[in-house]
C-alpha cells in the first residue's frame, strides 16, 4: 500500500507539473504571437503612405542604404547589390544628392560599408557623394546614427520590400522624415527570401522594444560632417 501511495503521489505531482508547464508554455506562445502582431501593426501604421517606387518616391537630400551580407571576397550579396542599385538610380534621377551607406564593420575583416562604397564607385557614382557609416549594426542603429551622428533629417531609406516598413517606421520614430523604396528583384532567391520574411516577424518585436526603451545605438559618437560635405559637393 505504501508503495502504491508514493507512486500515486509522484504521479499526481508530475501531472500537476505537466499541466502547469502546458499552461505556462501556452501563455508564452500567446505572448509571442501578440507581440509579433502588435509589432507588425505598428510598423505598418508608421510606414503607411511613405513607401514608394523609384519613379514616384518624393525627393530627399540623402538615400540611406541599409547594410546586408558581404561575401568573403568583398562583393555584396545579391540582396545588398539590389539595394545599392536602387540608390544609384535615385542619385542618377536627381531624387537624392548623397548616399549614406550604413552597415556592419565590427570586425576588421568584414566591412559592409566599404564594400558598398566600392560597388557604387565602380558603377560611376562619384566618391564624394558617398558617406560611410561603419556602425550600422542593425536598422535601429542605422536610423539613430543617421539622425544623431550624421545630421540627416530627411531621407529615402533603401532595403528589400519585406524590411522596408520596419526601416521607415524606425527612421521616422527616431526623427528622420523618411520615405522608403523596397527592392523585390531578389525574390528569385526563393529560400533566402523566405527565411528573411520569417525572421522579419521577430525583428518587428525587437524594433518595438527598441523604440519603447529609447536605447542609444551601440556606438553613438560625435557628429560627423560627411553628409554635409557630400551635399555641398553637388
Amino acid at each position: 500500500m505504501f508503495r502504491l501511495t508514493v507512486t500515486g503521489i509522484v504521479t499526481g505531482m508530475l501531472l500537476v507539473w505537466f499541466r502547469r508547464s502546458v499552461v505556462a508554455g501556452s501563455l508564452v506562445v500567446a505572448a509571442m504571437v501578440l507581440a509579433m502582431a502588435t509589432g507588425d501593426l505598428w510598423v505598418r501604421a508608421e510606414a503607411h503612405g511613405h513607401v514608394h517606387g523609384v519613379a514616384d518616391v518624393p525627393a530627399a537630400p540623402v538615400a540611406l542604404v541599409l547594410g546586408a551580407e558581404v561575401y568573403p571576397d568583398g562583393n555584396p550579396s545579391p540582396f545588398l547589390a539590389a539595394r545599392l542599385e536602387i540608390a544609384r538610380q535615385l542619385l542618377a534621377a536627381g531624387k537624392v544628392k548623397a548616399i549614406l551607406v550604413s552597415g556592419d564593420h565590427i570586425a576588421w575583416g568584414y566591412n559592409e560599408p566599404g564594400a558598398m562604397f566600392q560597388w557604387l564607385v565602380d558603377r560611376g557614382v562619384p566618391s564624394q557623394r558617398i558617406v560611410l557609416d561603419h556602425a550600422g549594426f542593425d536598422t535601429y542603429d542605422s536610423c539613430a546614427r543617421a539622425k544623431e551622428v550624421f545630421g540627416v533629417t530627411s531621407a529615402i531609406v533603401v532595403t528589400q520590400s519585406y524590411h522596408i516598413d520596419r526601416a521607415v517606421a524606425l527612421c521616422r520614430r527616431l526623427g528622420v522624415q523618411a520615405s522608403g523604396v523596397g527592392d523585390d528583384t531578389v525574390r528569385i532567391y526563393t529560400e533566402p527570401w523566405r527565411n528573411s520574411v520569417v525572421r522579419e516577424r521577430g525583428a518587428v518585436v525587437k524594433a518595438l522594444a527598441d523604440v519603447v526603451s529609447g536605447r542609444d545605438p551601440v556606438f553613438l559618437g560625435p557628429h560627423e560632417p560627411g553628409v554635409g560635405a557630400a551635399l555641398a559637393s553637388h
